[in-house]
């Protein structure tokens, strides 16, 4: 047994009045704690106890080397006590990243909830597209596209699917009509997002049709960047329901080719370690997954948004 075991034995024996007492306390036999405290007297070098006839009394010396002792057995308590609360209470900072468009229009309005749910945590939330890596930028949590899930250490937590269609303002649709059929998008300004090329590759059934030749005078780093040039109406764009379910019930922007839909991917929480989760971790994922799933809000009304759209361009 080391030095700071020893000196914690010590003082539950002095606390006890004697050596069974200790042992009763700690489950172990009387013999195993006497040793212990010779083991620990012949290390210091100095007689700690004496036998009476009521139990044990300290010495001169023991009495000196009990007060160390207290405390040291006070502060382990005491930083035992700590890591039990840090293990049952949500707390501390909480590193978040979320893509930029889904970020201000699905998650920023959740926050206030899950703040005054838990006082303690200070969540310090990053909006970017960018490529992240979770354990070398110090990352709590990420909420990403499925698509974008590239790092073989992060554990994914599927929250909502994520469907995306076309559509353009009734302006754009005005100037330049109504598009039919995919090869017709040929003939239109196609906005295009210039950091993942996969993402301008807007798949459409399979038929004897070449897939159209997609182009524009538009592209921007950003989705939510795309939303607003379709909106003031520069172009086409391919987009997810859970950003302009809105604007489709409102009518600001008109759903194109309703029968394509893309909703292969899926939006995702990424974390690191699966057991022994922090609180702060766990309580931010329970949250996203009870708003999110599993019907995500923007697809609850989805169906009424897409019969708005086709009653706009009747």
């Amino acid at each position: 047994m080391d030095l700071p075991s020893q000196m914690i034995l010590f003082a539950r024996v002095v606390e006890t009045g004697s050596f069974s007492a200790a042992a009763r306390a700690l489950n172990q036999t009387p013999s195993a704690v006497s040793r212990q405290i010779a083991h620990l007297e012949d290390r210091v070098g100095v007689r700690l106890l004496t036998r009476t006839q009521q139990g044990i009394a300290l010495t001169e010396e023991g009495e000196a080397f009990h007060e160390r002792c207290k405390v040291i057995a006070s502060d382990l308590a005491e930083t035992e006590t700590m890591l039990s609360g840090l293990g049952e209470r949500p707390r501390g900072t909480l590193r978040t990243v979320a893509t930029v468009a889904f970020g201000k229009a699905q998650l920023l309005p959740i926050l206030p909830e899950f703040l005054d749910r838990y006082p303690e945590i200070r969540l310090s939330l990053e909006l970017t597209d960018r490529p992240v890596r979770l354990g070398p930028e110090g990352i709590d949590l990420a909420i990403r596209f499925s698509e974008q899930v590239d790092d073989p250490d992060a554990i994914a937590r599927r929250l909502a699917s994520n469907r995306r269609v076309l559509c353009a303002a009734p302006g754009y649709i005005e100037r330049h009509g109504m598009p039919e059929t995919p090869p017709d998008l040929a003939l239109h300004n196609c906005l295009r997002l210039s950091t993942v090329a996969s993402w301008n590759d807007w798949r459409f059934a399979d038929g004897p049709e070449a897939p159209p030749v997609l182009d524009g005078n538009f592209e921007a780093n950003s989705a939510d960047a795309i939303y607003h040039a379709a909106l003031a109406g520069v172009g086409v764009a391919r987009l997810s329901t859970y950003l302009i379910g809105e604007d489709l019930r409102a009518g600001r922007l008109v759903r194109l080719l309703p029968d394509y839909v893309q909703e292969d991917a899926s939006i995702v929480a990424l974390y690191q370690d699966r057991r022994n989760l922090a609180p702060k971790i766990r309580a931010f994922l329970d949250h996203l997954v009870d708003h999110f799933s599993p019907v995500a809000p923007w697809e609850r009304g989805v169906a009424g948004a897409e019969a708005a759209g086709a009653a706009t361009t009747a």
